[in-house]
């Protein structure tokens, strides 16, 4: 094979870069000490949107919680502008609460008789437009396309009667506000016969009321509402794993485990099915789309990956239906090494294009993969997450935690990737060329609490030169790389990177912590 210099990520002109050192930013939802997760407020889904500014939550509940940005609104611009303005952004990001809403609700599927989730699967950012932020989210059948935007409250206001005096006034004056200290009654009326409407110690002005003001409808304050736009269903028999949206803005792709299929964002009554492996007689069934993603600039291409640790690259321009690809990613796997386990930890949980559309990243069970879209002959890096599990396949296919789906992340610039692993332990992993970064980073307020100091170097495997694989010491049956021992139901699910800096967000259970380096 050709030497790697096609497959690197980076150039190594200057060497790789050095590791990041990650601190703890922020934590919200924070468990206090034994106190028990309810189920329904487990995080499901993490996305940053394309500005970073903002970042939204799912959780198993069916709710959406949106977080923004703060640290930018002190000095006005973005960080871009203050770069080039030379203003000394040394600030890490830092999110506050900005509102959240119930997407999905339960449903009944009468005619399976199938109980249908609330749990958010998937989030997906959408262009702004106009200050208003619109996402997608889905739980297993239903799509939905959300607008969130400030609107004000109008309020009455203005009205020649004191609200204090005038409780049981109902609608105007209860919401109205004062402008005059003494209780006049409005348009001089009597004040010695009560009245329903308003208390009768409202005492009459000597002079009269000099000028009737009428009440003026304000809207000073605003509030954040949620609509749902569009409801886009029916279209699955089966459960969705991924929701993509395409570079062009106007139409995205829902993907189920055997079909997926093509929308346009206006229309929520058709969809044009784009993929569909579900064979004829389904005893023949031997793989299923497990993750789908849009290029991030070419709107007509598109990844998919199956369970059996593929990744198909397809065009939509060969053909209204894509079951042929243009391009196939897999590895052949080593002669002699197949086991029981083989096929199921080498299904691919999820796959991520890089910002620049170049190279893929996969998440199977035990690795990380790094491919070129341009070499299909194997994967430029592959990462060891958790090694020390080998041993431990047996058990973790008893608790099924072998059927796992750890979700995997790429930095802006494409020099680094992280994924999460059990014990709320998450890796990053540098990717440049030369680079030997792998670290382990626990979702806590001290997150290199787990670092081991001295990681071992990468060693470049036999089969490809420009292979490279990143292993690490400590592979004790039971324990992690630093001989803790391993809690597999404390588990790293979902983490998303920000989209121009080195900040990640991660799940663990119902917390939501923040990094950066």
């Amino acid at each position: 094979m050709s030497s790697g210099d096609g497959g690197e990520v980076a150039s190594a002109a200057a060497g790789p870069p050095t590791p990041l050192e990650w601190k703890f930013s922020q934590v919200f939802g924070e468990r206090t000490a034994g106190e028990e997760v309810q189920e329904v407020d487990i995080i499901s889904a993490i996305e940053f949107d394309k500005t970073g500014d903002h970042l939204a939550t799912g959780d198993r509940g069916g709710r959406v919680v949106l977080f923004e940005r703060t640290d930018m609104k002190e000095h006005g611009g973005s960080r871009r502008d203050l770069e080039r303005m030379d203003y000394p952004v040394s600030r890490h990001p830092e999110f506050r609460y900005k509102t959240e809403f119930q997407s999905h609700e339960p449903e009944f599927d009468y005619l399976k008789s199938l109980e249908i989730e609330e749990k958010i699967n998937k989030i997906r950012w959408c262009q702004m437009a106009n200050g208003a932020l619109f996402l997608l989210s889905t739980n297993d059948k239903t799509i939905k396309f959300w607008k969130v935007q400030e609107k004000k409250i109008k309020k009455v206001a203005d009205i020649n009667v004191d609200p204090s005096k005038a409780a049981g006034t109902g609608g105007i004056a209860s919401s109205s506000v004062s402008s005059s200290p003494k209780p006049y009654l409005a348009n001089g009326g009597c004040s010695d016969r009560p009245y329903s409407s308003l208390s009768n110690d409202l005492s009459f002005p000597p002079g009269g009321i000099p000028s009737l003001r009428l009440p003026v409808v304000t809207s000073s304050e605003t509030s954040l509402v949620a609509r749902c736009r569009r409801v886009y269903a029916h279209a699955h028999d089966y459960h969705i794993n991924s929701i993509s949206n395409n570079s062009d803005g106007e139409t995205f792709i829902s993907a189920d485990d055997l079909r997926i299929n093509l929308w346009n964002l206006e229309i929520s009554n058709q969809s044009f099915n784009i993929v569909d492996v579900k064979p004829a007689n389904m005893e023949d069934l031997t793989e299923v789309i497990t993750s789908a993603e849009f290029h991030p600039t070419h709107c007509n291409m598109l990844a998919y990956s199956s369970s059996k640790g593929s990744i198909r690259l397809i065009d939509l321009r060969q053909s209204a239906l894509c079951d042929s690809h243009s391009k196939l990613f897999e590895e052949q796997e080593a002669p002699g090494s197949r086991s029981f386990f083989t096929e199921i930890i080498a299904s691919i949980s999820d796959v991520k294009f890089a910002r620049d559309g170049r190279y893929l990243l996969s998440r199977d069970y035990m690795t990380l993969k790094l491919w070129d879209i341009n070499m299909d002959s194997g994967p430029v890096a592959t990462f060891q997450v958790h090694e020390y599990l080998r041993p431990k396949l047996c058990d973790l296919y008893e608790n099924d935690s072998i059927f796992d789906k750890f979700e995997c992340c790429l930095s802006g610039d494409g020099l680094r990737v992280a994924t999460g692993s059990y014990s709320n332990l998450f890796r990053v992993f540098g990717c440049a060329a030369g680079s030997t970064e792998a670290t382990t980073l626990e979702a806590s307020k001290n997150p290199m609490r787990r670092q081991v100091q001295t990681p071992s170097r990468p060693s470049r495997s036999l089969s490809s030169s420009i292979t490279r694989v990143v292993r690490r010491g400590g592979e004790s049956p039971g324990a992690d790389a630093n001989g803790n021992s391993f809690d597999f139901t404390t588990k790293l699910l979902h983490l998303a990177w920000h989209p121009s800096e080195n900040s990640i967000a991660c799940a663990a259970a119902n917390s939501l912590y923040m990094y950066y380096a």
